[in-house]
């Protein structure tokens, strides 16, 4: 029998014991990043955010956990629920608080039931409903966790679907001339002559990880992640003290692209994460109006670092129907969600699988765009398909 126990500081346990849970493959569910977070100023409870984390306890150690956050608010989800929250209000019913397990700012898949066997993850989710239902909360959601958890959900967990763009070496590209030889003649030619306007422009690139990262390097990154949020009218959660913290505890996985002139001002720059395999496109800003800036900084650079360091795939954020025209084709993302109230459930069911149908004719339309000049799938693609 498990002991079950909601946690709201992650640094009250040891991160040996949490990353025994993971395989570390993906960064975003590593103890210091999501403790990062908590102790340097990134999740407060007046912008929704307040830590939840359960676990489960077999005599004395941690034997299965999801990160969890109590959400006043769907700010920094990624998985839009406004419509749902609505349709409570409307019919007098509070939606918020809610149960959130997932990785705060980050639309990201990744595992979000941290256990060894299937039957410690369903263990997981039934803890999941019990402590919400006896908390009084409308629901509790799993935002972007892998295909491979799929299977342990029951029915009661409502699926929904996404598309994300997403680059994968599937072809075993060498290096980006070999990528843009398989790109069609208009597509390749748009390619080079974005990435051609950069150049002339003078501008170069440093890429570095986090232990190569200099204070002033991680200071410019943040100052260009703070002034994209300001132009959009949105707080920065991300703290400085954050990023210093990152290139501290996880100097491998802190990816920074710098775009300099060639006295050495930076103009530009992108924040990654990396994973075993994969390079996570986070967070970008720029001081200059430069043609082509955004895609060599975001997407192409992130492209040449895979290619030399062996990286099969790079996921460069959520939305942007841009990115295809640059080899980022579409890929299913997935989440579950768990409602409390029977005559919401069993609506929200007929919701999901419409918005399922629509997802799916809007990843073959897409998929029927590709640029390339032949690809092994004219559907989206995902790890596995997404259920019915």
């Amino acid at each position: 029998m498990s002991d079950v126990r909601l946690i709201d500081q992650l640094d009250t346990i040891a991160a040996t014991a949490w990353d025994g849970l993971h395989d570390g493959t993906n960064p975003f569910v590593a103890h210091a990043f999501l403790s990062g977070l908590e102790t340097h100023g990134c999740l407060r409870p007046e912008w929704g955010w307040t830590p939840r984390h359960l676990t489960l306890w077999r005599d004395g150690a941690l034997v299965a956990a999801a990160p969890g956050y109590l959400k006043h608010n769907s700010h920094g989800e990624f998985v839009f629920d406004h419509a749902w929250a609505h349709a409570y209000a409307q019919h007098g019913l509070e939606y918020f608080p809610k149960q959130l397990c997932a990785v705060p700012y980050s639309p990201v898949t990744g595992p979000r039931l941290l256990a060894a066997t299937g039957g410690e993850r369903q263990a997981l989710l039934a803890a999941m409903v019990a402590t919400a239902s006896d908390a009084g909360l409308s629901s509790a959601h799993v935002n972007f966790h892998t295909a491979a958890e799929d299977s342990g959900f029951g029915e009661d967990w409502l699926p929904r679907v996404d598309v994300q763009y997403q680059w994968h070496n599937d072809a075993g590209w060498r290096d980006f001339a070999d990528y843009l030889d398989a790109f069609d003649h208009r597509h390749r030619k748009n390619i080079r002559q974005e990435r051609a306007k950069v150049a002339r422009a003078g501008i170069g690139y440093r890429v570095v990880d986090g232990s190569d990262a200099t204070p002033a390097d991680l200071a410019t990154m943040h100052r260009f992640y703070r002034q994209t949020f300001a132009e959009y009218g949105n707080h920065p959660a991300l703290t400085l003290a954050f990023l210093d913290h990152l290139a501290e505890t996880m100097p491998r996985s802190l990816v920074l692209v710098i775009a300099e002139r060639a006295n050495g001002a930076a103009v530009a720059g992108a924040l990654c994460l990396r994973g075993r395999d994969t390079l996570y496109g986070r967070y970008w800003g720029a001081t200059e109006t430069i043609p082509g800036l955004h895609f060599e900084t975001c997407y192409y650079q992130g492209i040449e670092y895979c290619l030399r360091n062996g990286l099969s795939r790079f996921e460069p954020g959520a939305q942007g129907e841009h990115k295809l025209a640059r080899g980022f084709l579409p890929r299913t993302v997935r989440s579950r969600h768990w409602i409390a109230h029977p005559a919401f459930r069993e609506a929200l069911r007929t919701w999901c699988t419409d918005e399922a149908e629509a997802v799916r004719r809007y990843s073959q339309t897409l998929a029927s765009r590709s640029p390339f000049k032949s690809t092994p799938s004219t559907r989206a693609r995902s790890d596995a398909d997404p259920p019915a």
